[in-house]
């Protein structure tokens, strides 16, 4: 990757991987400037042909221990109104991204850090990680998706018990209840992401578009819908030359040896 210690968000691409940096040290304070930044990569990544999977890391200290607490001490009301659609939007960009978006987390993910990991698909953490959202100890609530995407992933008591207490959870008991998908030694935890990343950015594109659009709205929705909303994501694949590629070699070779296209 190369570094440009001026800009608050790195993007690089490297064989179809491309990983979105945050560069704020010491703690990777999400600033209003590093929310932008962010945005901006999540677009383009979201875009780029060249991009199949991304992983978001923060450094191999730290992830990031969350908002900017002197920029937001002295808000007043409206203020906060318009700032945290500022945070909601960039933070909704990483999580519309249609591709596979991996976390990797060392040090802290708190607060806003938690809930930027939280918009990706996967995450992996490092055994020195310490996460949670401590909101509450400031008086007030998570406002990056806190609330909304922490009970869908680990059940809504737990995370109400995490919200209400502002404490953190270590990288095994973050395992234990579902929060993280992989703990490893921490300076391990960027290569692990990018071996993932790298596998699947090997796999069937538009496919994997598809589950992810099919999980991630099925969430939203009652079971109907949800069946209804898989079995048209399914039905259009069929339209796809991976689709043929696939089915292709199962038939010729077995499963596991078809090489995609992404088309």
């Amino acid at each position: 990757m190369t570094e440009d210690s001026n800009e608050p968000v790195l993007l690089s691409v490297d064989d179809g991987v491309a990983t979105i940096q945050l560069n704020r040290p010491p703690m990777n304070a999400l600033s209003t400037t590093v929310q932008a930044a962010f945005k901006a990569a999540a677009a383009e990544v979201s875009v780029r042909r060249d991009v199949a999977a991304v992983v978001l890391y923060g450094g191999p200290k730290v992830f990031a221990a969350g908002a900017d607490v002197k920029e937001m001490a002295d808000w007043d009301h409206l203020t906060a109104i318009e700032r945290t659609a500022q945070l909601t939007e960039a933070f909704d960009a990483v999580a519309r991204i249609p591709k596979p978006v991996i976390a990797a987390v060392t040090g802290y993910a708190l607060g806003g850090g938690l809930e930027l990991a939280l918009c990706a698909d996967l995450r992996i953490v490092g055994e020195n990680a310490k996460l949670g959202l401590p909101e509450i100890l400031l008086g007030i609530i998570p406002g990056a998706g806190g609330t909304q995407r922490l009970p869908r992933l680990v059940g809504p008591s737990r995370a109400k018990e995490m919200i209400f207490t502002g404490r953190f959870v270590d990288a095994q008991e973050a395992l234990r209840i579902g929060l993280v998908d992989r703990v490893v030694a921490p300076e391990s935890v960027y290569d692990e992401a990018l071996t993932l990343a790298a596998t699947l950015a090997k796999g069937p594109a538009l496919a994997l578009r598809a589950a992810k659009n099919a999980i991630n709205r099925g969430l939203e929705v009652d079971l109907n819908t949800g069946l209804e909303i898989e079995r048209m994501e399914f039905a259009q694949l069929f339209a796809t030359n991976d689709q043929k590629t696939g089915m292709d070699s199962f038939v010729a070779n077995g499963p596991g040896k078809a090489t995609f296209e992404g088309r």
